[in-house]
């Protein structure tokens, strides 16, 4: 009975059996989407009220630097959503800048917040004529620690992606409330009323 032998980069692999094809080795990409899906099972993070919002300093749009702890003493609406200028980003902007002057008198600050650089982000504000920043997480550091950076699937297809979320924080920097799964419509009128 011979045996079939195939070669890989690790070495030489062999299987016994008679008209069997090898077992597939997983390819780098399958290996890649595995480490993001079990890094994003470890980090999501549990966002309750009462509990103390996640610390970040990250880059924001016009080469600023955003700080939560720079924040203290106003609420803030940190708004999670997946890619600059898409249809549905585009008018969860929209509809936050247009009651971002109620927001202020509620003495609360809205942060946009995706994995786009700053340069798209840049683009992205002065497109829309946005008055409020936008973070840029490219490395998704701050999407995994407020557990928005999720596997997600569409037409069949597996990915990670951020999952469009909003976070109220407190003026002592806690977790207010929590909006999961964000529908666009109406849903800044809802948070502007929290």
């Amino acid at each position: 009975m011979a045996g079939i032998i195939r070669s890989d980069s690790s070495g030489t692999i062999e299987v016994h059996g008679r008209g069997r094809d090898p077992p597939a080795l997983p390819s780098r990409n399958d290996l890649d989407r595995q480490k993001d899906e079990r890094k994003a099972i470890r980090m999501t993070a549990k966002l309750e009220p009462g509990k103390k919002a996640p610390a970040f300093d990250l880059p924001s749009d016009g080469d600023g630097r955003i700080k939560l702890s720079a924040l203290k003493g106003q609420k803030v609406v940190l708004y999670f959503y997946p890619k600059d200028d898409t249809s549905g980003c585009t008018q969860e902007a929209i509809d936050f800048n247009g009651l971002r002057k109620q927001f202020e008198k509620a003495n609360t600050i809205i942060l946009g917040v995706s994995p786009d650089s700053v340069k798209s982000h840049d683009k992205f504000k002065a497109k829309h004529e946005l008055a409020f920043d936008l973070v840029s997480d490219e490395s998704k550091t701050m999407l995994e620690a407020y557990g928005v950076w999720v596997e997600k699937s569409m037409y069949g297809r597996k990915y990670m992606g951020v999952e469009r979320t909003t976070v109220l924080i407190d003026e002592t920097g806690k977790i207010a409330q929590v909006w999961n799964k964000v529908k666009v419509p109406g849903h800044a009128k809802e948070v502007l009323a929290a």
